[in-house]
């Protein structure tokens, strides 16, 4: 069945970015625009969509700011319906998340429930205007921004692991819902990707990539199909196994790392 689901092309409508002031985000809307789609760029810092769009001009598409913030359920569905009253939204990619760290001694604290807005709940509310809209079409496309550390539990991750996990569990529940009425839903799982987000990290970062090469990756993903998007290759191969592991290994194996 997944093969005759639909495609995005920039012929049929828009994209959509959510996450769009850096990172990821910023770099797949860039490399959208470069092959021919008007990207509506959603973050919650207006002066850097507005840098986005300017860096965009000359490009074969076009990046058009729309600020906003995910968390805010009504506002997303307002958002979605104004573009929509301009163009069709042919592809969604969900990517606004974060990672933010409480203090040791307050776990599931401020932090932990920022991290779950962002990365869960924003997802939820971004996913259900596009897939209300693109049922009634019986065509769209939605891929959503999980990470390689979703796939099990890692040490020192209390909030970003669990909040991608449940992201790819998300995507696997939507797929089935979604492919019956026409809708392609993908999950893209990056490694260790050169951000802001991973610019504060302090430990080795295996097979780390650039984020332009990351973003090339995920719109080739986009274009191909398939359900999931992940690299770099080895790493998820990497990481598949090691989460495949009896817990008496896997644990044995991350002692081995010394990880604190």
């Amino acid at each position: 069945m997944s093969r005759s689901l639909y495609r995005a092309d920039p012929a049929d409508g828009a994209a959509w970015v959510t996450g769009a002031s850096s990172g990821l985000g910023r770099g797949t809307a860039l490399e959208l625009a470069r092959r021919g789609y008007t990207v509506y760029a959603t973050a919650r810092r207006p002066e850097e969509l507005e840098s986005l769009a300017a860096e965009a001009e000359g490009l074969s598409g076009r990046i058009v700011a729309a600020p906003g913030d995910v968390t805010d359920r009504d506002l997303m569905a307002a958002l979605y319906a104004e573009i929509e009253q301009e163009t069709a939204i042919a592809l969604v990619v969900l990517n606004a998340g974060g990672g933010w760290r409480d203090d040791a001694d307050d776990f599931g604290g401020d932090n932990f429930q920022r991290t779950f807005a962002v990365n869960v709940q924003g997802v939820a509310n971004t996913v259900c205007p596009a897939l209300n809209a693109m049922r009634a079409r019986r065509q769209g496309q939605i891929a959503i921004v999980g990470s390689l550390i979703g796939y099990g539990g890692v040490p020192n991750s209390y909030a970003y692991g669990p909040s991608k996990a449940a992201v790819i569990s998300l995507a696997v529940g939507l797929k089935f819902a979604a492919e019956r009425d026409g809708v392609r839903v993908q999950v893209i799982n990056p490694g260790y990707v050169r951000t802001e987000l991973t610019a504060g990290n302090r430990y080795p970062m295996p097979f780390v990539m650039e984020c332009d090469a990351a973003c090339r990756r995920i719109c080739d993903g986009l274009a191909r199909g398939g359900f999931e998007i992940r690299f770099p290759r080895r790493l998820a191969f990497l990481t598949r196994l090691v989460q495949s592991l009896p817990y008496p290994l896997f644990f044995a194996f991350f002692r081995a790392l010394r990880l604190r």
